[in-house]
């Protein structure tokens, strides 16, 4: 029965798509987990694919399509249980290129956006520095205006794509003086003299890589000035409830696949001559398990559906990650324990899903930051606008 959020063309979509992932990138899976690096091949096959493109315009390779071709997408990335290879993919796609889109004028469109539909080219979004965190007005990053361009200096650190990507999108101060109205957003090729990374070697998400970004005396030219000067901290605060939403269906599709790994995994396992699920106090917490994900599912769909309409939903997308990403760790906990000791091996899957997992409630805004934008829209009352 199709879902009232999903027409039947969505589904068939899922299933060429499952079917692109099981055959093109799951068996290179375990290599890039271990080498910390994804095989470009792969990128320009997602290209190819139009999988990069499903929320673009048309008029640079892209689809055009609505929001739940981007929610399948994301919810099958989490399945084949590499969230490295899952968070360089959307990171590309649904925050450097978001930017691309939005800020970016004709001629970066045309240079950038194109490209990173196709696969040619990769960017990452640089915001979080290393003595800044989650307080995104307090970075300091400066672009200082000289002639016909700006020279940047500083550091950004935890960036998705930080070492192999072609371009990135980075946030810098253009009036030092001020907080939130002197930032300003600039597309920096990687090549451009001055910009050294660092990988850096995590917990968890092994196949992508993350780095920290040294920016020392970069010249750019003006025109790579990505929207209004000074409106840089506005356009991440647009951006931001995507993110946020993105990481709560990430949450959920992931603690949908450890419920299911489990329920296949005690249907066939066996103790005391009878299987697993067989024991109530084992049947009655998947069934906990379940009606967890399946009630941040739902709320997840419904703000998709509103954000899809044209809803601006600040709100409702900060609480789904806040909650999604802490039910996806208490859920993928549990399946792991229902596993027993196979559950802490490295050759089943839980051990990797705990420990991707846990990125959820710190990454794109941390859970305790969460908490206190979610009591100002509903205690203090404050409200949180669209810049367009």
């Amino acid at each position: 029965m199709l879902h009232m959020y999903f027409t039947e063309e969505h589904e068939v979509f899922r299933e060429s798509f499952k079917d692109f992932l099981q055959k093109e990138v799951v068996p290179h899976i375990d290599k890039w987990e271990k080498t910390g690096n994804i095989d470009r091949f792969i990128w320009r096959k997602f290209g190819d694919m139009g999988y990069f493109g499903l929320s673009y315009p048309e008029e640079y390779g892209g689809l055009n399509l609505d929001i739940f071709y981007m929610v399948i997408f994301l919810e099958e990335l989490q399945k084949i249980n590499s969230g490295g290879f899952a968070a360089a993919i959307w990171a590309h796609v649904y925050l450097a290129m978001t930017h691309v889109n939005v800020e970016g004028d004709a001629r970066i469109k045309n240079k950038y956006l194109g490209a990173s539909i196709s696969g040619e080219k990769i960017g990452c979004l640089c915001i979080t520095e290393p003595f800044g965190g989650s307080d995104v007005a307090g970075m300091r990053t400066t672009a200082i205006r000289k002639e016909n361009s700006y020279v940047i200096n500083g550091s950004k650190t935890f960036i998705t794509n930080g070492v192999y990507s072609d371009y990135l999108i980075v946030a810098a101060k253009t009036d030092p003086s001020s907080k939130h109205a002197g930032m300003s957003i600039f597309i920096i090729d990687r090549d451009t003299p001055g910009i050294s990374a660092t990988k850096l070697d995590k917990l968890g998400w092994k196949a992508s890589d993350t780095g920290e970004i040294a920016f020392d005396n970069v010249v750019v030219p003006s025109e790579n000035l990505m929207g209004q000067e000074g409106k840089g901290f506005a356009y991440i605060m647009q951006h931001f409830a995507l993110e946020r939403l993105i990481m709560g269906i990430n949450a959920h599709a992931r603690a949908e696949y450890a419920v299911d790994y489990a329920i296949q995994y005690t249907s066939e396992r066996r103790a005391f001559g009878k299987t697993l699920d067989s024991f109530q106090a084992l049947r009655h917490k998947i069934a906990e398990m379940a009606s967890q994900v399946e009630m941040c599912k739902e709320f997840n769909y419904s703000i998709a559906k509103r954000l899809n309409d044209g809803v601006y939903v600040v709100k409702e997308a900060t609480m789904s990650k806040l909650i999604s990403t802490k039910m996806a760790d208490e859920v993928i906990y549990d399946a792991l324990q229902l596993l027993g000791g196979y559950g802490y091996m490295e050759e089943y899957p839980m051990a990797r899903l705990l420990r991707d997992s846990r990125l959820g409630p710190i990454g794109g805004g941390t859970s305790e930051i969460l908490r206190e934008i979610i009591a100002k829209i509903i205690i203090d009352k404050k409200e949180y606008k669209s810049v367009t």
